[in-house]
């Protein structure tokens, strides 16, 4: 059964699209306030690289305090002002009074891949920018997410390696999965589309290989 954006949470800010809002609800599941303050500030990079580039042309940590600050500011606003985690600056209060909505400009750059979207392209592409160890973790999950969006698209059939493939090539090879890694299987995934669960950070792990019994 396809997950139908009428029965999706609402999109807080649309500029940022689904995946990160979908991070942002998956951080606010996390336990360990250590580990949703690494995801909160991975998320606010991520945000960074879809922001404008006309606003934040260098995207380096000298940029004005107020530029990362108004982003903090949305990461609070995405999770309806419930995540709870040690931002850099003070919290936002609710604003309660009516605002004119200012629909954002879209850009109209090439798409390398329609099925996945120009949101999880620019993902992917923040992604690829990450030290060595939070791309060897985050590409497995992608990979297993693009898989999903595909199902979405194709239920009779999907090819692990053509995943895999498109994950390297949407990433200009900088996100690779180990040769031993298998993907969640199919029906693990249409699981998790009806039960409207998500995976952004429990990546599915690998399966371990059966020891073959020894012969008498």
């Amino acid at each position: 059964m396809i997950e139908y954006n009428t029965k999706r949470s609402k999109l807080l800010i649309r500029e940022y699209g689904r995946n990160v809002q979908k991070m942002v609800e998956d951080t606010m599941k996390i336990e360990d306030r250590e580990q949703r303050n690494v995801a909160a500030r991975a998320i606010v990079r991520v945000m960074a690289q879809l922001n404008d580039p006309k606003e934040q042309p260098t995207l380096s940590n000298q940029e004005p305090l107020d530029y990362w600050h108004k982003l903090w500011d949305h990461l609070y606003i995405i999770s309806d002002y419930k995540l709870d985690i040690d931002s850099p600056f003070p919290k936002p209060v609710p604003d309660t009074s009516e605002k004119e909505i200012v629909k954002p400009d879209y850009n109209k750059h090439h798409i390398m891949l329609r099925t996945y979207g120009r949101n999880m392209e620019n993902v992917i592409k923040a992604v690829s920018e990450y030290p060595e160890e939070q791309r060897k973790r985050m590409a497995k999950v992608l990979a297993n997410d693009l898989k999903m969006m595909y199902l979405s698209y194709n239920r009779d059939s999907v090819n692990d390696e053509l995943i895999k493939r498109q994950l390297f090539e949407m990433s200009d090879g900088a996100l690779t999965l180990p040769e031993d890694f298998s993907l969640t299987t199919t029906k693990e995934l249409l699981h998790l589309v009806n039960s409207n669960t998500s995976f952004y950070i429990t990546p599915a792990k690998p399966k371990k290989k059966k020891k073959k019994k020894k012969k008498n």
